[in-house]
């Protein structure tokens, strides 16, 4: 009789930052029903994964789960694999942290379940071949890739019914294909349907396996799965047929498959990752051509299996902010890894390890880099490992530090000021401006932000479709991967997209009859070239603080006149006051007037979405109607406003030389979730207007402070 094994592997995560109330809720939908289900199924075998990041969370908020999780390893039923214990994306880290956070989760199952793992769970299933030999030394035996991974090299579908055996520098480690189409029918189609596809593949011999390797949330969490999956009963129905057709269908965990079969071959597989992480990973217009490409009819499908796109690490291109949060990462682990090396304290190690988990650095279906409160978890870990390591390698009486250096890897120097107060992020290159301010006592980048950029799945607004694909099985439960939904139901009004970086300091001059809601939508048009252009910079050092100069002559451009304008702006940073004073100095250098509003803008995020009441404006002495901080308007003669959010325990007060007006609105990107499309606060964007009269040959200046009150 034909028989094939069945390897059932789940990854399980929430990531840092994540809100409280989605650990509950994932919890109570789908991970603790999948280990009662499992109890009441005693015969079906299953690898288990859980990031340290949920682990850490159930074992405080239900340690009971931990003792059935325990009971069910104990008899034999589940077996738990490894990673790195905050779900980093493994080749993005530096070789140290990656054995450390491998060898910190295979220390804490050994401790917390009485084995060490001998698998381990890619972070996204994103593998590159040097993985291989940081692998094999740090334990592992196996892990697994998406069968897209085989496919690229050649091997086609009816080879990919086992494990293959790879290697780095002669470091070996097996590799289990992840099968595509079982991640696209489980838990959607039709429990019979799944049960034929594993007869049509079963073998004479008996030792083929087919395995689901997939997240855990899609068993009660993704939309209308707890309904198919727990009250209509589909997972027990599943469980069931798999134990009714045991004669020829036995499940089995991949780590006992490994060490009882030999492997079906030797493979040497390309950076890859499942294919919808590699298509998102593409430039937005390249990824739609992809997915109408992947649409089209090609008769026997002969051609998809060969149709192969992006690479992971084009985020770091796509999405420029992932790439400087990634940058100082890296930074940062080299400052906590020497300061580890003088000190027997950890220096900052596990604030690091967080701040490499893998969710904000990059985009999908899910939210990402466009989840601000992830985003700002990830920077506040950063930044207290930073302060750790740094109360090792510091001298106390040290006061602000610089270096100018290309930071990100743009060809383009940038200014780095750390100081104990503050850390200050400049880009001389991006208009002389400001792309992190990091308030290190408080571990907050006030200046986590994210542009409004194109999207692939703008397309369903932009073309006016809608791309939902209803499966074959008639249940009416789609896959999140199957298609494009809308949320908010205003979405196309606010498909927005920035030109430039939503960075701070940004110099802007604008016509004076444009409006502010003109301004919000990108509708108007720069008539300097100042914003995104080239500064000269210098640095001066003074007994009271730190001057950062910068200078650019640049051109005011109109309908019938070039006007040429001198411009200087220095940053004062006084010594352990924390404060940034901005001074202005415009002259003009040409022969015709001026006459124009000079916008000074910035971009801060301090977590004001969703209407929360925690966060708001104030101004002394005024009342605003709306003061939430993803509200809008435009306050007039006004010299003061104040920023604030309590439950981050401080405020940034604004306050200008003379009384102006400011306009102020939520900065919203149009991001695809779990619930389809939505408006998704990003940070609160701070313009202030003056206007600016010079004739030939004369100046004029203004200057404002920022400061934090706590």
């Amino acid at each position: 009789m034909k028989r094939i094994y069945l390897g059932l592997a789940i990854h399980n995560h929430q990531p840092l930052g994540n809100f409280p109330w989605v650990f509950e809720d994932s919890y109570r939908q789908a991970y603790l029903p999948m280990l009662e289900a499992l109890e009441r199924h005693p015969t079906i075998s299953v690898s288990l994964h859980y990031s340290g990041c949920l682990l850490d969370w159930i074992s405080e908020r239900h340690p009971e789960f931990l003792a059935l999780l325990a009971k069910l390893i104990s008899c034999g039923q589940v077996e738990i694999m490894g990673g790195g214990y905050y779900e980093p994306i493994l080749s993005m880290i530096p070789d140290t942290d990656k054995s450390g956070q491998i060898g910190r989760m295979s220390g804490y199952i050994q401790q917390q379940f009485g084995r060490r793992p001998r698998g381990l769970w890619l972070a996204e299933r994103i593998w590159e071949p040097s993985l291989a030999m940081v692998l094999a030394e740090s334990g592992i035996d196996w892990t697994l890739v998406d069968d897209t991974a085989f496919k690229m090299v050649g091997r086609s579908e009816k080879d990919l019914f086992g494990y293959f055996t790879t290697e780095e520098q002669g470091r070996y480690i097996k590799v289990f294909p992840i099968n595509k189409q079982l991640r696209y029918s489980i838990p959607w189609h039709n429990v019979v349907d799944v049960i034929a596809y594993f007869r049509e593949n079963a073998s004479e011999s008996g030792e083929r396996i087919v395995v689901l390797g997939d997240d855990g949330e899609k068993f009660g969490v993704w939309p209308q799965t707890a309904k198919l999956c727990w009250e209509a009963g589909w997972v027990d129905d599943f469980l069931t047929s798999i134990e009714n057709n045991g004669e020829w269908l036995s499940t089995i965990k991949l780590g006992d498959y490994a060490q009882r079969h030999g492997p079906a071959g030797r493979v040497y597989l390309p950076c890859s990752s499942y294919d919808e992480m590699l298509e998102w990973s593409l430039p937005a217009d390249v990824s739609e051509q992809y997915m109408e490409l992947k649409r089209r009819p090609f008769g026997d499908g002969d051609i998809l299996n060969n149709l192969f796109s992006g690479y992971w690490r084009n985020f770091l291109v796509k999405y420029p902010e992932i790439n400087r949060m990634q940058k100082k990462m890296l930074a940062v682990s080299s400052r906590v890894h020497r300061a580890s090396s003088l000190d027997e304290t950890d220096c900052g190690i596990e604030y690091l390890w967080k701040a490499q988990c893998n969710c904000p650095y990059w985009h999908g279906v899910f939210g990402g880099i466009y989840l601000p409160d992830i985003r700002a978890t990830t920077f506040t870990n950063l930044i207290k490992a930073e302060n750790c390591a740094d109360a090792v390698l510091t001298d106390a009486d040290q006061r602000y530090r610089w270096q100018q250096v290309d930071f990100d890897g743009d060809g383009h120097e940038e200014i780095i000021v750390e100081g104990e107060d503050l850390n200050l992020y400049l880009s001389p290159a991006e208009g002389g401006s400001i792309f992190e301010w990091d308030l290190r006592k408080h571990a907050y980048n006030v200046l986590s932000t994210v542009s409004r950029k194109p999207e692939a799945y703008h397309s369903v607004l932009t073309a006016g479709r809608d791309t939902h694909q209803q499966h074959q099985d008639g249940s009416g439960v789609r896959s999140i991967h199957d298609g494009v939904k809308i949320k908010d139901g205003d979405v196309a009004d606010w498909l927005i997209y920035d030109t430039l970086p939503r960075s701070s300091l940004v110099d802007r001059f604008v016509d004076r009859q444009v409006e502010m809601m003109d301004y919000r939508k990108n509708a108007f048009e720069d008539r300097g070239d100042f914003a995104g252009q080239p500064y000269l910079c210098r640095i001066v050092p003074g007994a009271d603080g730190l001057k950062i100069v910068l200078e650019r002559e640049g051109a005011l451009i109109s309908s019938h006149s070039t006007c040429r304008l001198a411009l200087s702006k220095n940053i004062t940073l006084a010594h352990n006051d924390g404060s940034l004073k901005i001074d202005y100095r415009f002259e003009n250098t040409g022969d015709i007037s001026i006459d124009t509003i000079f916008t000074g803008e910035w971009n801060v995020n301090l977590l004001g979405g969703g209407r929360n009441e925690a966060a708001y404006y104030r101004v002394a002495g005024r009342d605003i109607a709306d003061s939430h901080l993803d509200s809008s308007g435009e306050i007039s003669d006004v010299s003061r406003l104040i920023m604030g959010n309590r439950y981050l325990g401080f405020e940034l007060e604004l306050e200008i030389d003379r009384q102006l007006t400011i306009w102020r609105y939520p900065v919203e990107s149009i991001s695809n979730s779990e619930a389809g499309l939505e408006k998704v606060y990003q940070c609160s964007c701070v313009v202030i207007l003056l206007p600016l009269i010079l004739e030939p040959g004369r100046e004029a200046s203004f200057n404002y402070i920022w400061r934090v009150i706590e």
